[in-house]
């Protein structure tokens, strides 16, 4: 019932989404905070808080520097309100129209955000998940020996990578990712790749204009 209930939340906030973002997310001090963040209420009655009982929180973040906040009550109001944030290695604090400032004190992981001891966890895109390899990889910048890329996309926001050759030679990179709207990076020990993608049922195709790459994946 628990999950059933997770999804469902997801569904209704994830209606929300905007779809402004910074032009190079590869250039953003705090890549990890970027993403929508839930906390859930243990307790079927909720949490109170000024009145009310709350059974559920959202945080979206954006590389523009905006947030928004929802709040789901038990009753099944939602309460909205965005603005903009300031952030420092300790300390988040929030300014939005007809609100007091905010501020907080946070500690940040790349799936895990505790604000003032609240743990909130963030989630992928539903179908995003999974083991993905390539079916067509094209493009004037793509080198003639690359054969085969493969990926595996953790819901915790971990990933593993590995590119096949022509000549039966293989490269891996394992690290972390993150998303802002179409565009997802990845994040590993030798650098980050920052790449647009789109997502069908069984499908995921990354392009990035810039090297003129685009390649066809479909899920294992």
């Amino acid at each position: 019932m628990f999950k059933s209930f997770l999804v469902a939340i997801v569904l209704f906030f994830s209606s929300f989404t905007s779809h402004l973002y910074a032009d190079d997310l590869t250039e953003f001090d705090y890549p990890l905070l970027l993403g929508d963040w839930y906390w859930f209420s243990n307790s079927e009655t909720g949490v109170d808080s000024e009145g009310g009982n709350y059974r559920a929180m959202n945080i979206k973040f954006k590389s523009s520097y905006r947030f928004v906040i929802r709040l789901l009550q038990v009753d099944g109001t939602v309460e909205e309100w965005d603005g903009k944030y300031d952030i420092d290695e300790s300390t988040v604090t929030f300014l939005s129209k007809g609100q007091p400032e905010q501020q907080h004190s946070y500690m940040l992981s790349y799936n895990q955000f505790l604000l003032d001891g609240a743990r909130f966890t963030k989630l992928a895109p539903e179908n995003l998940p999974g083991t993905w390899r390539s079916s067509r990889i094209s493009g004037s910048d793509v080198g003639d020996g690359v054969s085969e890329l493969s990926i595996s996309l953790r819901p915790d926001f971990l990933f593993s990578a590995e590119v096949s050759g022509s000549n039966g030679k293989k490269k891996e990179h394992q690290g972390i990712y993150f998303i802002e709207d179409d565009r997802i990076v990845l994040i590993y020990e030798d650098g980050q790749h920052d790449s647009q993608f789109l997502l069908g049922s069984d499908t995921l195709t990354l392009s990035n204009k810039q090297f003129g790459m685009e390649a066809v994946m479909r899920r294992e």
